[in-house]
């Protein structure tokens, strides 16, 4: 079962502005070694899922990982040959908003060689720039 809010307060949102930096989860809270965004988008669920388990299998479950987004917003669209009109679209997936400087993935427990390697992996399966970041005072 992908990634989705339990419950949410409204069905269906508006679009919304992904404008700006990332002002908070911006720096490593809880890993060594994280996954940083450097572009804009909005991840669904099934992309950070299929990061999480390229970086489990390359730890091969040693260590610790944090997933440090969540797809709370939901994205709408009307079926394939539907005339306007008729109100808004069902939900079809749901998606996590992330703007430039935001931690996606943390870390810890392996080696600097197998983290690097591990986050290669999961930046591949993401739509967006990534680039690697380490704690201060951990050996890279």
């Amino acid at each position: 079962m992908p990634l989705m809010p339990k419950r949410v307060k409204h069905r269906k949102v508006q679009r919304g502005s992904n404008a700006g930096l990332s002002q908070r989860c911006n720096e490593l809270d809880f890993g060594d070694f994280g996954l940083q965004a450097m572009d804009r988008t909005q991840l669904t669920a099934n992309q950070i899922e299929a990061a999480r388990v390229a970086i489990t299998r390359e730890m091969k479950r040693r260590g610790k990982v944090w997933i440090r987004v969540f797809p709370y917003k939901p994205y709408t669209k009307k079926p394939l040959e539907v005339r306007m009109g008729k109100g808004k679209g069902a939900v079809e997936y749901w998606v996590a908003p992330v703007k430039p400087g935001r931690v996606l993935f943390e870390i810890s427990g392996c080696s600097p060689a197998v983290a690097k390697s591990a986050m290669c992996l999961a930046a591949a399966k993401l739509p967006i720039k990534c680039k690697m970041i380490t704690r201060p005072g951990v050996e890279a």
